[in-house]
């Protein structure tokens, strides 16, 4: 359906029922997504300061049925914070709704408004003597509502899950300008539909989320991080199974590193410190968070001499302090912005069942090579079966020199993902980028379904258009 732009008189008619420096002409940093790769023209930008605020903006967007583009910190890589085409958009930002509305320890409850900065979200429990897992490489920009509406994924999930296990309740404005007050605190609430689990995910496509009840957990007492040199994939994974055997659910992160990630890093970023003075093929980062009085490095030695005499782990490194551990995890958190500055012809955050993993990264590399000559770094959340694959060019050479086989290197991946029973969208989102990819790869009864609830709540097409679901004409 076709939807209006937000021209100058919508803009007009906003600002005259909303506080002044509410509406503004969008900028630059509004209009692209990180990778650069979807660019907005125009927009009208809003930047509410209540629930009410967006309930009279939504209302009214409504009425005049222009297309609204919820925004948080714009960190997103599908696409889905940026409007496509030339149609200006509203621009709803939640950055000026970022107070911590409360914390109840006893509870292991914070309450927080969409656009607290996920660092600020973890600080604040923190201050609470308490922990809110969810950690990712963005988390100093990345809003919590952006967090909930993509369902973010990050190193915590092995232990602790995706956001979306993170969340009690919500508070949002729906698609008619209705606020749903659903912010309930309760752990068990089987009252109909669940709409809490129906708008996290959902990409900002049926409401915009204004505020959270998130769970807190108790501090890990004790932190033990190490990284273990691995023979290839097939040994992380028996590592992994030897590690839950030895410590169940203490295990908070298990992540996969590719020695073409190290070769990155002293490309782009010499500074960042690195533990090998030859960088293994393949090793894995683990994290240990123990009860209080226990041993996390004896453990760790524990576990890398039963995979040693297995044959899992040919070398490994356990961290002798806190600061050693963070030297640890600063190779794992700078691998995207070494990525970055390379420059990937194609990246692929994808799942596949864990035993699949070792088949997956064995036939990737060998139907990518009949296409070309690349370098590939793949790592990430292996523990939970999440990796991120990416395509690059050869030293000497930009991906702007194959931009014309971006296409057939992420259809070969995303083939074989989906031959292997994956996903093709493990934890960014659909947003924009991947609408084609829901449409090859998705199971038609649930697209039915999926166009059925966005009809049902959003009749009028106006919430996020374009992202996750084709826009209808």
């Amino acid at each position: 359906m076709t939807l209006n732009p937000a021209d100058t008189a919508f803009a007009d008619k906003l600002k005259s029922v909303l506080p002044d420096d509410t509406i503004s002409a969008a900028g630059p940093s509004y209009l692209e997504e990180p990778r650069g790769r979807y660019i907005s023209e125009a927009g009208v930008l809003a930047r509410p300061r209540s629930t009410e605020e967006v309930a009279t903006l939504i209302r009214m967007a409504g009425e005049a049925r222009v297309g609204v583009i919820p925004y948080g910190g714009g960190t997103g890589l599908v696409a889905g914070q940026v409007a496509a085409g030339e149609t200006p958009r509203l621009i709803l930002s939640l950055e000026r709704m970022n107070r911590v509305r409360d914390i109840l320890p006893d509870e292991n409850v914070l309450v927080a408004e969409a656009g607290v900065i996920l660092a600020d979200v973890q600080a604040a429990a923190e201050k609470a003597d308490r922990l809110f897992p969810l950690s990712l490489a963005a988390q100093g920009s990345a809003r919590i509502g952006g967090n909930l509406a993509t369902n973010a994924g990050g190193t915590g999930v092995l232990r602790y899950g995706n956001t979306r296990d993170l969340c009690l309740g919500l508070e949002a404005v729906l698609p008619d300008g209705q606020i749903w007050h659903g912010l309930t605190r309760l752990r068990k609430n089987n009252t109909g539909y669940d709409l809490r689990h129906l708008l996290i995910g959902a990409e900002g496509t049926l409401g915009v989320i204004t505020a959270a009840a998130l769970k807190l957990f108790a501090r890990p007492a004790v932190r033990g991080t190490a990284l273990f040199v691995v023979r290839d994939a097939r040994a992380a994974l028996d590592l992994l199974n030897l590690a839950r055997a030895q410590m169940g659910e203490m295990i908070s992160a298990f992540e996969l590193l590719d020695g073409q990630g190290f070769d990155f890093l002293s490309e782009t970023m010499p500074e960042v410190r690195q533990p090998f003075d030859t960088p293994p093929r393949w090793s894995v980062l683990i994290e240990l968070g123990l009860s209080d009085g226990m041993n996390a490095q004896d453990a760790l030695e524990r576990l890398f001499v039963a995979a040693s005499e297995a044959g899992y782990a040919t070398d490994g490194l356990i961290a002798q302090s806190e600061a050693q551990g963070d030297d640890f995890w600063n190779i794992r958190e700078n691998l995207p912005e070494a990525n970055r500055r390379i420059g990937s012809i194609s990246s692929h955050d994808i799942s596949v069942p864990l035993g699949a993993i070792p088949e997956f990264i064995a036939q990737g590399g060998a139907r990518l090579a009949e296409l070309g000559d690349w370098r590939i770094n793949c790592f990430g959340h292996v523990g939970d079966g999440n990796l991120h694959y990416n395509v690059f060019p050869q030293k000497g050479r930009t991906r702007a020199d194959h931009e014309n086989q971006r296409e057939a290197i992420k259809v070969c991946v995303h083939d074989l993902v989906h031959e292997l029973g994956g996903s093709v969208s493990a934890e960014h989102g659909i947003g924009r980028l991947k609408v084609d990819d829901l449409e090859k790869y998705g199971d038609p009864a649930k697209l039915s379904a999926l166009r059925a609830i966005k009809g049902a709540l959003d009749p009028k097409g106006i919430m996020n258009p374009g992202a996750v679901l084709r826009e209808l004409s």
